[in-house]
């Protein structure tokens, strides 16, 4: 599975690569014919690395390596290398707890930060099929599962206080991808920054607002500072429609390259955030009023169904298979210890939805005034009608983060989603 016979790192394009692969038994063998016949494509569109499709007659692969920089800005952003052996270890131990819902793992060379993968067909890019309209009935039943047996599983309730700390040690040396969080999404968005944008002229007011609202600079520090201090359980880290290709019968969660022990709600919290971007987003690819409103309510269902499944399946196994150093069963033996224990595993899951519901607003504001921005909003031709949709979710961005408490359950996040659904806010620039 691992080999660094490579020596030190060099960038691998076309020609080369086909000359390393062929070098690797098992990968040519998998694709058979002569490595000259193969066919090599560059199809990487992320903003970190090189994405290679190989095909030969007998089947095909995909191929990550991650660039000492930055790919999105350039080589005035080095970036260490140390993150494709990281997102080897993660994709590892998420093949381990949810089976059949990340790419198998076909070779790595740590030296080269180069992974081989089984190649996801015909499955796409999932914010691409929400922004053609297209439903997708396994997604919810696939990334609770994922979501509920990855965060689950690493947790203080089903690890010993050990192996949770070596696992905390395994991954604390990814402080540089957590680094590009906390500045992106924590801090940037909400100051003067290079590398910030957004659609302007219409949200240059707005975007001055967050730089002097002292309100939601304390809301996003705490998201912040909880991020930074409570390694809950091993993150994915960048959990987001584009992290996961779909067809309407399979689900698979690809990149964990941000992946470290952090707060379960950052993860939770950013599926839920790119699903209201995507119903946020929907007014501004329809041809017609109206015609997406039956996409448009499938999305709220899913953003309401992705909380409730995920939080049924994740007590189901609190209740089944804690075998973790917190919450000792000897100290809740019988039944008032079982009923208090069960009410506690309530008030638990509440505190994970407020920590859910403050992540998602911080996601979608970095979508809209931070670096990286997604095509949820960009596909979106007209700048105007782009900006009606962008403003409606930061208005709900802030008070998913500044009034969190006004949000008890999940079904009161969609209403407020579709009551600013008709709102159209005052541009300056009109």
């Amino acid at each position: 599975m691992t080999g660094d016979r490579a020596g030190d790192y060099r960038i691998l394009h076309e020609a080369a690569l086909r000359d390393y692969l062929a070098g690797v038994p098992d990968i040519a063998a998998l694709l058979g014919a002569e490595p000259a016949s193969w066919s090599i494509t560059e199809v990487g569109d992320g903003n970190l690395n090189l994405v290679f499709i190989v095909k030969g007659d007998r089947g095909g692969v995909a191929v990550k390596q991650a660039l000492p920089y930055v790919r999105l800005v350039g080589e005035s952003w080095p970036l260490p290398l140390s993150r494709a052996h990281y997102e080897y270890l993660a994709l590892s131990r998420q093949a381990q707890l949810a089976p059949g819902l990340v790419p198998a793992l076909l070779h790595h060379n740590k030296a080269l930060a180069l992974t081989v993968m089984e190649l996801i067909e015909p499955h796409i890019i999932m914010r691409r099929g929400l922004v053609a309209g297209t439903h997708y009935p396994r997604f919810v039943g696939d990334i609770t599962t994922f979501m509920a047996q990855n965060l689950f599983f690493t947790s203080d309730l089903a690890l010993s206080a050990a192996e949770k700390k070596e696992g905390i040690a395994a991954f604390a040396g990814n402080h540089a991808l957590c680094k590009i969080t906390e500045d992106l999404i924590f801090t940037d968005p909400y100051r003067i920054a290079e590398q910030n944008r957004w659609t302007a002229p219409y949200l240059d007011a707005v975007a001055a607002e967050l730089r002097e609202d002292m309100d939601l600079h304390v809301a996003v520090s705490r998201l912040k500072l909880k991020f930074m201090a409570s390694p809950e359980a091993l993150l994915h880290g960048d959990l987001h429609t584009g992290s996961i290709m779909v067809t309407a019968t399979e689900t698979r969660v690809i990149d964990p390259e941000f992946a470290f022990y952090g707060p379960m709600g950052f993860d939770v919290g950013a599926v839920i955030a790119n699903l209201l971007m995507a119903f946020f987003a929907s007014a501004g690819h329809e041809r017609s009023p109206g015609e997406r409103r039956a996409f448009e309510g499938w999305v709220l269902e899913t953003v309401e169904t992705v909380w409730n499944e995920f939080a049924r399946k994740f007590l189901d196994l609190w209740r089944t298979d804690a075998r973790g150093d917190a919450y000792p069963a000897t100290l809740f033996g019988g039944g008032k210890g079982g009923a208090r224990l069960e009410a506690e595993r309530q008030a638990y899951m509440q505190r994970l939805f407020a920590d859910t519901v403050g992540f998602a607003g911080a996601k979608i504001n970095r979508r809209i005034f931070g670096l990286a921005h997604n095509i949820d909003f960009e596909l979106i031709e007209d700048p105007r009608r782009r900006a009606v949709s962008e403003a409606r979710s930061v208005g709900l961005a802030r008070t998913l983060m500044v009034d969190t408490a006004e949000f008890p359950d999940i079904a009161s996040v969609t209403a407020a989603a579709r009551e600013l659904r008709s709102w159209m806010p005052e541009f300056t620039a009109d």
